[in-house]
């Protein structure tokens, strides 16, 4: 790993967050599905992850898992070396709050709190005051200095996305999270919350995993780890948006044949992207 993630060349790695074996069953009997089957995989921290695969692939129920929103039929998943499983559901909610930031395809912000609010309200929840200078760099990081008592309603969606992300960094989350955070933005707008994604991982020392089915979105990141049918299928270094397309076709293309069906994959919106 190089030492521009923050990690010494030949240093062990460390993951912010890993499951192992992990089997996520939905119904049961004939009806039952399995969106994943024996999944091991680690997110090393300091890295931005991206997680991608054809639909249903299982990618946003891996992120779900690993983040303590749903629970595994079966398996471990961790957060440093904090098995979620063991956790009741008091400490589970505690750990999410210190622990995990998230960012979603919508924003999730309170509409009747101002920017500055929003960004603070995780550490308002739990009572704590913060490092108002980290809150101070993500405010210039985000480019909100200008609309912090501004609400949501004020701003546009790109903005809008800016404050979830720095909400999720607010309080110096182990890692974050974040599903889809590019769905609802035009290209322009999503490009800049990537670049600040990016950012936060590579100026700030922070953690990213990101599920996506956009391949400019996870050219963006160090990494791209591939899902097909549950499994773990690849990893990608040094994405970039034509490499993470062509593998996903090959999925595709495997996943059709399989099933007797012609398969088609979007395009993506560029084949410029690369990280910021």
């Amino acid at each position: 790993m190089s030492a521009s993630n923050g990690q010494v060349a030949g240093a062990v790695r460390t993951d912010a967050a890993r499951v192992s074996g992990a089997v996520k069953v939905y119904g049961s009997g004939d009806t039952a599905v399995r969106a994943l089957d024996g999944v091991d995989v680690g997110f090393p921290a300091g890295r931005f992850t991206a997680i991608m695969g054809p639909s249903g692939s299982g990618k946003s129920t891996l992120m779900h898992c690993a983040a303590g929103l749903d629970t595994l039929t079966s398996g471990a998943a961790f957060i440093g070396d904090t098995e979620l499983g063991a956790l009741d559901d008091r400490r589970l909610t505690l750990l999410r709050r210190d622990r995990i930031g998230f960012v979603f395809q919508a924003f999730n912000l309170v509409p009747t709190l101002t920017v500055a609010e929003n960004i603070t309200l995780p550490m308002d929840l739990a009572g704590t005051r913060g490092d108002r200078e980290w809150t101070e760099a993500l405010i210039d990081v985000v480019g909100l200095r200008d609309r912090l008592h501004h609400r949501p309603a004020e701003l546009s969606g790109g903005q809008q996305q800016r404050v979830a992300v720095a909400r999720a960094f607010a309080g110096q989350p182990d890692v974050v999270f974040a599903d889809e955070p590019t769905g609802n933005l035009d290209s322009r707008a999503g490009e800049e919350v990537l670049g600040l994604l990016g950012r936060a991982v590579r100026g700030m020392g922070r953690t990213v995993v990101m599920v996506t089915h956009d391949p400019v979105a996870a050219a963006h990141a160090d990494e791209v780890v591939f899902l097909a049918d549950g499994r773990l299928m690849d990893r990608m270094e040094s994405p970039t948006a034509d490499r993470v397309l062509d593998r996903l076709k090959a999925f595709d293309t495997k996943s059709a044949a399989r099933s007797g069906t012609s398969a088609t994959m979007p395009a993506a919106r560029s084949t410029e992207g690369t990280r910021p």
